[in-house]
């Protein structure tokens, strides 16, 4: 690795424009909870200490610059204000918003200091680059309730896959998001100095409003408040559902979160669906071809912008040669018979590659890359039959440590790998034995003090997050998420069906497969009659059409709106629901629904 830290040419473009800061750098909620704090992060103006990866360091530096940029002439950013930014265009009569950041708080303060600068002007579109919430869920801060409505654009797919991964999985991701960003760590030289996409994720309130236009077509072009955008789709990098477009009388392009200054993940630590990496090589080398004789700068929905033709076509095609280099060559060394970890620890990027600063592995890693591109093709199973009916952890655990000689044997066989500098292998150590003996004070102050060491000589941010917030949970327990992302606003959006879905994957499947039930919602809004079966422990669900008509009588049928149907299932009673049948259908469903565990263990079991 051969970095070139006299380089200043990223911290030129991520000043460039600088108009205005939020200050204090402090967001609170209506109750006076702070949902995000900048200035938490004033420390990074210091040099670099003995316990932060000094490329790291410099990303921190990088991604902690805040406040209102003017990009080019009637284009803004408000950057760090949330994870990502908050892009302003102006039109003829007032301001297009690209991704309102993750919080309705966050996003009104952001569009409030463009305000400050450029005075008020409504709201007259709003754009979502791809279906991540960090992009969507402040939409209510910039278009409150009540607001006349507006286009509301979005790539083809954005609404499944939005519920899909902030829904269906939800509680899941969210719990493991607290690592990945490092929530619950304290912000400081020795623990959390952002996450290398940014800073951190704000706390505040999610919303969502469904989009009313759709993007089907690379090529496609929209007008909106006299503003021409061409769009080019791009599903499958690194979202399922995502775009980049181009303001052809701007002369800038948004390259949404396909193009930031750093590697990406092909799969995230807190879970997702695996990404494309050599589809996503292809829509780069696309957007290179389709727009750079067309743009003057380019900015994204992270990090800092480029200017001019030849830098933009360097970036993209640096990280263009990237994600096709990691593709291609896990896919040329699995079919040579190795495994994902046995690739990634092999793998490197040539220099030309890997010694680019926008290609570092701040946010995804070579080594979980390769790995989750091995898992898009292989699955989970390497082959090899050992590993096809393992012990689950705890069991496995119990084994190792048996045969080590106990606990306490375990922890002196750790201690001398740590010694020795093999702190990897420590980790394995001490993670069987909490996991034997999950009390043992002395075996979790032995890995929390490894977490500390593997945490604060990673270069990537969520590595180092996931080690230090693992070594923090090891010393003070299980810390409550604070991100809720099951709120009203968000079911709101959900279509019926996509309410239906999530409940279905609460459904206890063994407590529920005795019983059984037809029931018919008549939703009078939607003018749309949807029947739910519950049979075998499974709930599934089918709308009535001319060819396919409901047969039979269902067993409860409810004639009732969707803001009627998200009282009905929030236990709010029945008034002025029309109800033919057995109300108590309802009790029995309710019966079998679990609560998900938002809390759930995950350095001990």
């Amino acid at each position: 690795m051969s970095l070139d830290y006299s380089d200043r040419t990223d911290f030129d473009d991520a000043e460039r424009g600088f108009i205005t800061a939020l200050s204090p750098a402090v967001i609170k909620a209506a109750d006076g909870k702070v949902i995000w704090d900048g200035d938490a992060y004033s420390f990074l103006d210091g040099d670099c200490p003995p316990t932060a990866n000094p490329s790291l360091w410099r990303q921190g530096q990088l991604s902690n610059k805040q406040g209102l940029f003017e990009v080019a002439e009637g284009i803004y950013q408000v950057r760090n204000l949330d994870l990502s930014n908050m892009t302003i265009i102006e039109g003829d009569t007032g301001v297009i918003i690209i991704d309102p950041l993750i919080s309705a708080e966050t996003a009104a303060v952001g569009l409030a200091l463009y305000h400050s600068h450029r005075g008020e002007r409504p709201v007259t579109g709003l754009i979502y680059t791809h279906s991540h919430g960090d992009h969507f869920g402040g939409a209510r801060g910039v278009l409150p309730h009540g607001h006349a409505p507006v286009p509301v654009i979005a790539p083809s797919g954005f609404l499944e896959h939005a519920v899909s991964e902030n829904v269906f999985a939800g509680t899941a991701m969210t719990r493991r998001a607290a690592f990945m960003y490092g929530a619950n760590l304290p912000k400081g030289p020795d623990a959390q100095i952002g996450c290398g996409l940014g800073m951190t994720t704000s706390t505040g309130t999610i919303t969502l409003i469904p989009p009313t236009v759709d993007i089907t077509r690379t090529g496609q072009e929209e007008t909106v408040d006299g503003v021409r955008i061409v769009f080019q789709l791009t599903p499958g990098t690194e979202a399922p559902s995502e775009m980049n477009f181009l303001f052809p009388d701007r002369r800038a392009m948004c390259m949404a979160e396909n193009v930031t200054h750093n590697m990406h993940n092909i799969l995230t630590l807190r879970g997702a669906v695996v990404r494309d990496s050599r589809i996503w090589a292809r829509y780069l080398d696309e957007a290179i071809a389709m727009f750079a004789d067309k743009i003057d700068v380019s900015f994204a929905s992270h990090h800092w912008p480029v200017w001019g033709r030849d830098r933009f076509v360097d970036l993209l095609a640096g990280q263009r040669d990237m994600y096709a280099y990691l593709h291609d060559q896990t896919l040329r060394m699995l079919n040579n018979g190795l495994t994902g970890p046995e690739i990634a620890e092999v793998m490197e990027l040539p220099a030309a590659l890997g010694d680019r600063w926008a290609n570092r592995g701040y946010y995804g890693s070579v080594s979980h890359n390769v790995k989750a591109i091995y898992q898009r093709y292989m699955g989970w199973f390497d082959g090899n039959p050992a590993h096809l009916w393992e012990h689950p952890p705890v069991e496995q655990a119990k084994r190792y440590v048996v045969d080590y000689g106990g606990v306490e044997a375990v922890i002196a066989k750790a201690q001398g790998y740590i010694e020795s500098g093999d702190v990897r292998f420590a980790a394995t150590l001490l993670n069987h034995a909490i996991f034997a003996e999950p009390t043992n004070s002395a075996a979790k102050e032995a890995l929390a003090g490894v977490y500390d060491r593997l945490g604060r000589g990673a270069e990537n941010g969520p590595w180092r997050n996931f080690y230090l917030t693992g070594a923090l949970e090891l010393r003070k327990g299980v810390i409550p998420t604070s991100i809720d992302t099951s709120n009203p606003e968000m079911a709101m959006a959900l279509t019926v069906e996509m309410i239906i879905d999530s409940m279905a994957v609460r459904v206890n499947g063994p407590k529920a497969a005795a019983s059984g039930f037809l029931m018919d919602w008549k939703m009078t809004d939607e003018d749309q009659v949807v029947r739910l079966t519950l049979s075998n422990g499974a709930l599934t669900h089918r709308i009535a059409t001319a060819d396919a008509p409901h047969h039979g009588a269902a067993n409860l049928a409810l004639s009732l709106t969707k803001p009627q149907l998200l009282g009905v299932l929030a236990g709010k009673g029945l008034d002025g629901v029309g109800v033919e049948g057995d109300p108590s259908v309802l009790v029995t469903l309710a019966g079998l629904l679990d609560t998900p565990d938002t809390d759930f263990a995950i350095v001990t079991p």
